[in-house]
């Protein structure tokens, strides 16, 4: 039998860890003991036993996914939408648009799993025009690349292509991408525990000096 463990994410912890935990539990009452694997995706995990990584971020189902040995990935949202197990929030129908994150581009298992926990909210969502397997990035994978205010124009550029005010991303990078762009971020973690998305530290400069010593240290 295949090993699970949960994968939360260098991101969310240092957005919410309060919500990892949460997860955690919520896995582990409703899916059997397992542990929480705390090394950054960046870094290979060295598994001796094959083994099944429930994540949340976008660039942990990647890299989890193809880069290393022993290693299998199932999103949370799957994971979710599969099992009858979760009290979801009611939206009331209201409308959103979303933002589907680069690193899951080709994986159309996610974008089908993030819209049906949508739908179970009761959200009526508005695609934009690139979307699914068409969307680009919402700006951050330029940071590093290309001058910062440029990755801030590009930010502005993809939130502008947005028919909602509200958009909906799961990528923590994404909630930070969106605000910059000047409109309102719905993470995926948030609307399901019917939190308020709260953008933090969202300038590229100072949010990648985070998030980098966060990996190094994982």
């Amino acid at each position: 039998m295949i090993d699970r463990v949960f994968v939360p994410g260098c991101a969310l912890m240092l957005y919410k860890p309060e919500l990892a935990e949460k997860l955690h539990l919520i896995l582990n009452e409703n899916l059997g003991e397992m542990d929480r694997l705390m090394i950054c995706c960046h870094h290979n995990p060295q598994l001796t036993a094959k083994t099944e990584v429930i994540n949340i971020c976008p660039g942990c189902d990647k890299r989890f996914g193809n880069d290393y040995e022993n290693t299998s990935t199932i999103s949370l949202w799957e994971i979710i939408a599969e099992n009858d197990f979760f009290n979801f929030p009611d939206y009331k129908g209201r409308s959103m648009s979303i933002m589907d994150a680069c690193p899951t581009r080709d994986q159309e298992r996610v974008h089908k799993a993030v819209r049906i926990l949508l739908n179970k909210m009761n959200i009526t969502l508005v695609e934009p025009r690139n979307t699914g397997k068409k969307s680009t990035c919402c700006g951050d994978s330029y940071y590093g690349v290309i001058p910062t205010e440029k990755v801030k124009e590009q930010m502005i550029k993809r939130t502008s292509e947005m028919p909602r005010e509200d958009v909906v991303v799961y990528c923590v990078s994404c909630i930070k991408s969106v605000f910059n762009g000047g409109k309102k971020p719905q993470y995926l973690i948030d609307l399901l525990f019917a939190n308020e998305t709260i953008p933090g530290t969202f300038e590229p400069d100072e949010w990648h000096k985070i998030l980098d010593n966060y990996k190094d240290q994982h």
